[in-house]
């Protein structure tokens, strides 16, 4: 049986950054919308909670990368700025880690 476990930085970088980018669209299209459309602000308190945990784990793993000088610190931002956009961190992989 194959693991498919990340085992670099990059990979655990792209794996988290996946996750962080599908709670970021959960928060903004469906929590959102139940807070200020249905007046149920708990999905916005659970997923924000979630999507926070995700983002500050994402940075951490960027942040360990840079000190590795597995990363330099100008693909760094653009991957923190590529978090902040709906769908961005979709695009690790052709915009930071090319092939």
């Amino acid at each position: 049986m194959k693991n498919s476990s990340p085992k670099s930085l990059k990979d655990r970088l792209i794996l988290i950054g996946y996750w962080e980018g599908i709670s970021y669209l959960l928060l903004l299209g469906v929590a959102m919308p139940l807070k200020y459309i249905f007046n149920l602000p708990m999905a916005v308190t659970i997923l924000g909670l979630l999507h926070g945990f995700l983002f500050v784990w994402f940075c951490l793993i960027l942040l360990w990368m840079e000190i590795k000088n597995e990363i330099s610190i100008i693909k760094s931002a653009l991957a923190v700025l590529l978090s902040m956009l709906p769908f961005g961190t979709f695009f690790l992989n052709k915009y930071i880690f090319p092939k």
